[in-house]
C-alpha cells in the first residue's frame, strides 16, 4: 500500500468516476495480527451478559445425613419412604439431581479492561489490513470482481439509495454482491442449545460499508443496507475492532464512502501529526521497514562497510567473548596461533621421518604375502 499514493473513486456505475483520493496514512499502519487478536478477545469479553444458575439449585429438598454406623456414606440423604427416592443421595455435586461444582455467579468478573493506545494500534492494523488484498481474500471475501481495494464509491453515488433494492444493485455494480451471495449460502442452524435460546441460525460475514454522518445521505445508507445478509454499517466516527476483524482475523472487506474516506486523515492524523478526532495520538510506524534481514545483511550498502571476518575473531556467547569454534586441523591460522612450531613441523616433514634404532612395523600387506607363501 504504501508504494500506491492515491486511490480511484469508483462512481454508480461501477467504473472509475475519474477523481482519485490520496491514500491516507492510516493504511501504512504497522500490520500485527497478535495485537489485534488481543484486544478483539478482551472486547469481546465486555459483550458478555452475566449469567448464572438458580442460587437453590440442588438444594430444593428435605435431606439429612444419618450419621455413622450405618456402613454407608455421611452424606445427607432423602427422607421418607415407599419411593426409589427415599434414601438416596443429596446436595452433593457428586449425587443425582444435586447441586453443581461451585454454582456459576452473576458477580464474577466479566468485564476487562483493554489499553487505549492498544486498541487504536489494533483499529489502525485492521484498517491497514483491508487494503491488502491477499489478507481479504485469505479471510474468505469473494473480492475478484472489485476493480481495487480499498473499494472507495462517490457520495453521489449514495444521493437516490434508500431501498434495499438500490443498495443490492450498487453491490452488484461494483462487484461486491458476489460476497453477499456467499454469505447466503453459508447460513445454517446452530448445533447445540444456542438455536433455543435467540440464535437459531450462524452465517459468514459480508461487507463492511463504512459511511460519514456528517453526510445527509448517512440515514439512507443505514436503512439501505441493514436488510442484506451479512451486510453491516458503521461511522466512520466510531469504528469498532469486532467489525474491522470479526474473529480476531484481519482483512474484512470494506466499502467507503468517498466522504467517509477522506475523514480518516482527519480523525487518525499521521505518524508525525495528531489527528483531530485522537488527542494527542500518533500513527504507529514500523520499527522495521524491511523485514527480510537475509536481504539486508547481504545488500551491497551494508557488505561495503563491514570488517572482514579474520581467524581471532570474537563473539559473546552466554555474555562471555570466546574465540569462533574452529578446527585447528583445517584452519592453518587458527593452528599456527595455537602451535607456532606448526610451520616448520610442516615443511620439514618431521612427522615422517623415522626415528633411529627403530623397528618399522611391518605392513599388513606384507604379513599377508608371507602367511601365504609359508609351506
Amino acid at each position: 500500500m504504501t508504494t500506491r499514493p492515491t486511490v480511484t473513486i469508483i462512481g454508480a456505475d461501477g467504473k472509475a468516476s475519474g477523481a482519485t483520493a490520496p491514500l491516507p496514512a492510516v493504511f501504512k499502519a504497522p500490520i500485527r495480527a497478535d495485537i489485534v487478536q488481543s484486544v478483539h478477545t478482551g472486547m469481546a469479553k465486555n459483550k458478555r451478559q452475566p449469567y448464572a444458575v438458580s442460587s437453590k439449585a440442588g438444594h430444593q429438598t428435605s435431606a439429612e445425613s444419618w450419621g455413622t454406623g450405618r456402613a454407608v456414606a455421611r452424606i445427607p440423604r432423602v427422607s421418607g419412604g415407599g419411593t426409589h427416592r427415599a434414601g438416596q443421595a443429596a446436595f452433593g455435586n457428586q449425587c443425582r439431581s444435586g447441586r453443581m461444582f461451585a454454582p456459576t455467579k452473576t458477580w464474577r468478573k466479566w468485564h476487562v479492561k483493554v489499553p487505549q493506545g492498544q486498541r487504536r494500534f489494533a483499529t489502525a492494523s485492521a484498517l491497514a489490513a483491508s487494503a491488502v488484498v491477499p489478507l481479504v481474500q485469505a479471510r474468505g471475501h469473494r473480492v475478484a470482481e472489485v476493480a481495487e481495494l480499498p473499494l472507495v464509491i462517490s457520495s453521489a453515488a449514495f444521493n437516490d439509495i434508500s431501498k434495499t433494492r438500490a443498495a443490492v444493485a450498487l453491490l452488484k455494480t461494483v462487484g461486491a454482491y458476489t460476497d453477499v451471495v456467499k454469505v447466503a449460502k453459508s447460513r445454517k442452524v446452530r448445533a447445540g442449545k444456542g438455536k433455543l435460546r435467540g440464535r437459531r441460525h450462524r452465517q459468514r460475514r459480508g461487507p463492511l460499508v463504512i459511511f460519514n454522518p456528517a453526510d445527509e445521505t448517512s440515514v439512507n445508507v443505514v436503512k439501505a443496507f441493514r436488510n442484506i445478509p451479512g451486510v453491516e454499517t458503521c461511522s466512520v466516527n466510531a469504528l469498532n475492532l469486532l467489525q474491522l476483524a470479526p474473529g480476531g482475523h484481519l482483512g474484512r472487506f470494506v466499502i467507503w464512502t468517498e466522504s467517509a474516506f477522506g475523514a480518516l486523515n482527519t480523525i487518525y492524523g499521521s505518524t508525525t501529526e495528531a489527528g483531530e478526532g485522537k488527542k494527542n495520538y500518533l500513527l504507529p510506524s514500523n520499527v522495521v521497514s524491511q523485514a527480510d534481514l537475509a536481504r539486508l545483511i547481504n545488500s551491497s550498502e551494508i557488505q561495503t562497510v563491514l570488517r572482514p571476518v579474520k581467524g581471532s575473531a570474537t563473539r559473546k556467547r552466554g555474555g562471555k567473548a570466546g574465540v569462533l569454534k574452529k578446527n585447528p586441523l583445517k584452519n592453518k591460522q587458527i593452528m599456527l596461533r595455537l602451535n607456532p612450531y606448526a610451520k616448520a613441523f610442516s615443511e620439514q616433514k618431521l612427522g615422517s621421518q623415522k626415528v633411529e634404532g627403530s623397528k618399522e612395523r611391518p605392513g599388513l600387506t606384507e604379513t599377508f604375502k608371507k602367511i601365504i607363501s609359508a609351506p
